[in-house]
């Protein structure tokens, strides 16, 4: 039998247990972040000259042109056909003319591309696709072709830092460029799959990793590293399911993780945990952009588009959802600008 001593001390000692569990197992609730809109400019509007300001590149809904960061539309010029935009160039071309026109972001005709393809922009490069699909050039933008490879195989997927580009082909192989002169620096497959080909690609900006997807048929994500030229298969998965399009890898600017859509979700590979995260994301990736601290996705599933804000503990923190029949997103300065259809938005992030 109890006595009331032993009660006592029964109540007394649970009282210790609860209080020291709430000690140790409390955790502050995690800060949300939220999302303002700051500005609203219409790229039908009158455009505003403005020498002094930064020119953020944009191409929506058939017009290209650029913005400032505090919501002046510096230029706008609609095209029947096609365009290439960036951050001091611009170009309106169309497949069946036999040279491509490049523009100062003034409208200023700067230099013309004795060429007939696809101009590509991508990190101060600039590259012509050649018809046949299998070969391409580098240019200066003044014109002038820096190197040319010639290929036998349709590319595939297409990935450019400033100092070295990655290219897929519809034979499973990649290959590894030197931007400044062309030279291939390293070639391979990842194989494992049934049908070789590559859908997605990306490089460090180092040079020392290439991320793929590539396959049909148990389609896989592979990292291989160069090492003195030959690849090195660095980390593998078989993905749930085959994509037959085209899809997204991402290296952050850090060069520390690796983000890849496969299809019903995002994965995110970590450098420094050796190991994959996944985030549920139920449409197709089409852009990614980064701040210093954020990753923002971009997804589309047919008129409708989600923001999806990822913060670099690999962890999905917030998104919004907007109806557009174009759009795209743009950071600059840890600022997010938003387009969709003719409009473009600044919008502030912050934790509350």
């Amino acid at each position: 039998m109890k006595t009331k001593k032993d009660n006592s001390l029964a109540i007394i000692l649970s009282i210790i247990f609860i209080v020291l569990y709430i000690i140790l197992a409390a955790k502050p609730l995690a800060k949300e972040y939220s999302f303002t809109p700051v500005w609203k400019i219409d790229t039908t509007a009158k455009t505003q000259e403005d020498s002094a300001a930064t020119a953020i590149p944009f191409k929506l809904n058939q017009t290209a042109g650029y913005f400032s960061e505090d919501g002046k539309l510096l230029y706008a010029k609609p095209y029947p056909s096609k365009a290439a935009v960036s951050e001091f160039f611009y170009s309106l071309y169309n497949t069946s003319g036999s040279e491509i026109p490049i523009y100062k972001k003034n409208g200023e005709l700067y230099a013309k591309i004795q060429a007939s393809g696809f101009p590509f922009f991508e990190n101060d490069n600039l590259f012509v696709f050649l018809a046949g699909g299998s070969s391409f050039a580098k240019y200066s933008t003044e014109g002038k072709q820096q190197w040319l490879y010639e290929g036998i195989f349709p590319i595939t997927a297409f990935k450019s830092t400033k100092k070295y580009t990655a290219v897929g082909f519809a034979d499973g192989k990649i290959k590894l460029f030197d931007n400044q002169t062309g030279s291939v620096l390293m070639t391979y497959e990842p194989a494992g799959s049934n049908y070789p080909i590559v859908i997605g690609i990306a490089v460090s900006n180092d040079g020392q990793y290439i991320a793929s997807v590539s396959g049909q048929e148990e389609q896989r994500f592979v990292i291989a590293k160069n090492e003195n030229s030959k690849s090195k298969i660095i980390y593998h998965e078989f993905l749930e399911s085959d994509l037959t399009r085209r899809t997204q890898v991402y290296f952050s600017q850090d060069g520390k993780r690796v983000l890849f859509d496969s299809g019903n979700k995002l994965g995110i590979y970590d450098f420094e945990k050796d190991k994959p995260y996944y985030v549920n994301i139920n449409k197709q990736i089409i852009s990614v952009e980064e701040s210093e601290n954020l990753i923002f996705l971009l997804g589309k599933a047919q008129n409708e588009y989600t923001v999806y804000l990822i913060e670099k503990t690999n962890v999905l923190e917030g998104s919004f959802t907007f109806n557009a029949n174009n759009a795209f997103i743009k950071t600059y300065n840890e600022a997010l600008y938003v387009g969709k259809d003719s409009t473009i938005s600044k919008i502030a992030i912050e934790r509350d």
